[in-house]
This record gives structure tokens, C-alpha cells and sequence, in this order.
């Protein structure tokens, strides 16, 4: 169908700003996109001087990519960290304006928990989600966490050194006590700050449980050097979101292995 040169489908399309690589992944096992008018299959190769490639039935090129956006939304709970939801759920998506999202391609980088809140980046960088996600990237993300009871110092221990899950060893994290029990005006539960450098489904909330520890409240308060300040340096209200800066963005992008966004 295609000659033997050129990129991957799905990586094409993810340099596009039409969706994230695992997205684009999605709509060509969906059968939602066409080269040359036969629908597309999973590792077709392109190439962009000779191709003809069409998603939902309408024709993309190059020339077509929207213009990039990076945005840092500040997550209420009961908000599920999708594009779109089968149960018909809101998504971080109907948390912004249509312009910001029609036919852009914006998608959340990772995800938090239904229940969870705070720090979440939205982009149509498909280059940057895809590095970003990557098993080897290991990008900090920090967390307030309140959790059931008064966790001992075993137990913090062990959660600093990591533990099986699934398995597999979870990797060294920072944890330290923010305020504990005796002075919490909620009464019997711990304020921690956690910082992971991975990114396990559920990770935090399923190492607490195991340690007899619930979460009673998870907020992730940092990504990287990306914070919940707005220019103004004012906490980002719950639900609301920013711009990134320029710097923020070549920041990332560096720090990700990659060059200028562009």
C-alpha cells in the first residue's frame, strides 16, 4: 500500500497535533484513517512526498497542524483525565473552551485519578506526550497526600526504598511527613509529600493501602519544574487552567530530549 519509506503512521500523526501516539494508535486500529484510500493498518509506513492520508474522511497535511498548545489545568476531582468517556463522564476536555479544543487534538499527558485532584498538562504535542510517557523518561511529580492514621517511620522508610507491586520493584520516592496527627484539626490522618519518578496506575493510593494507610486525599501540587502558580505567582484556582511560558515549554522539551517545539 505504501512504500517501504518514510515514518511509522501513527508517529506522523502525532507529530500532526491530530492526537498522542497511543491515540493515533487507537484511530488506526479503529479504522478511522485511510492512505491512498485503503484503511490504514498498525506499523504502515509513510511517505509525506507521495501519500495521501485521511482521518474520518477527511483529507490532513502537513500544512494542516494546529497551532501547538501547552496548558497546566489545575484538576477537580470527580473529573476523568480523558478526551472522551463511553459513561459519558465529564473530561478535563469540558473543562476548557471549545476553540481550545475543536479540531486541535489537545490531550492530557498522563493522567490523575477520578477521585484525585491538581497538577495535570494538556498539549497537542505529540512528540512531547509521547516522550513524556515513555517508560524512560522518569519525570518528578510531587503530591500533598493525606492518608488514614499516623504512618510509622518503618513504614515511611519502606515507602522511600519502594516495594513490590505487580511484581516489580517501585523505585526509590521522597517521602516526608507535612503534619501529622497530633496537630491535624481533621483528626486521625497525615499530611505527606511525595515525590515519584515513575508512573504506575494508581500508584500512591495502592502502596498506602498496603501499608494499612489509605488515602483519604491526593493533590499533585508539581510536574517536573511546572507548578500551580499563575504569572502572578497566585495559586491556579481549582478547575481553572494557564498557558505555559515559552520557557516552560523549552524546558520541558529539553529536558525530554527534544529540540525547539516548532
Amino acid at each position: 500500500m505504501t512504500p517501504q519509506a518514510g515514518q511509522r503512521l501513527q508517529k506522523v500523526l502525532s507529530q500532526w497535533g491530530l492526537a498522542s501516539r497511543r491515540h493515533a494508535e487507537v484511530w488506526i486500529t479503529e479504522g478511522r484513517v485511510r492512505v491512498n484510500g485503503q484503511v490504514a493498518q498498525l506499523g504502515c509506513v509513510v511517505n509525506l512526498a507521495v501519500d495521501h492520508i485521511e482521518v474520518d474522511g477527511r483529507p490532513v497535511h502537513p500544512a494542516d497542524r494546529p497551532t501547538l498548545i501547552y496548558l497546566l489545568l489545575n484538576k477537580p476531582a470527580r473529573v476523568l483525565s480523558a478526551c472522551a468517556d463511553d459513561r459519558q463522564r465529564r473530561t478535563v476536555l469540558d473543562l476548557l473552551p471549545r476553540s481550545l479544543v475543536e479540531q486541535t487534538g489537545l490531550h492530557p499527558v498522563g493522567r490523575l485519578d477520578w477521585d484525585s485532584t491538581g497538577a495535570l498538562l494538556l498539549t497537542n504535542d505529540g512528540e512531547l506526550t509521547h516522550a513524556l510517557t515513555h517508560p524512560r523518561f522518569h519525570q518528578p511529580k510531587t503530591y500533598r497526600v493525606w492518608v488514614q492514621g499516623q504512618p510509622s517511620a518503618q513504614v515511611l522508610a519502606q515507602w522511600r526504598q519502594g516495594i513490590l507491586l505487580d511484581g516489580r520493584p517501585t523505585l526509590p520516592a521522597q517521602v516526608r511527613e507535612v503534619q501529622g496527627r497530633g496537630h491535624h484539626p481533621q483528626g486521625d490522618r497525615t499530611e505527606l509529600e511525595i515525590t515519584l519518578v515513575e508512573g504506575r496506575n494508581r500508584q500512591i493510593r495502592r502502596m498506602a493501602e498496603l501499608f494499612g494507610h489509605p488515602v483519604i486525599k491526593l493533590h499533585r501540587i508539581t510536574i517536573g519544574s511546572l507548578t500551580l502558580k499563575s504569572k502572578q505567582g497566585q495559586e491556579l484556582p481549582i478547575g481553572t487552567y494557564r498557558h505555559l511560558t515559552d520557557a516552560e515549554i523549552q524546558q520541558l522539551r529539553r529536558q525530554s530530549g527534544l529540540g525547539s517545539a516548532h
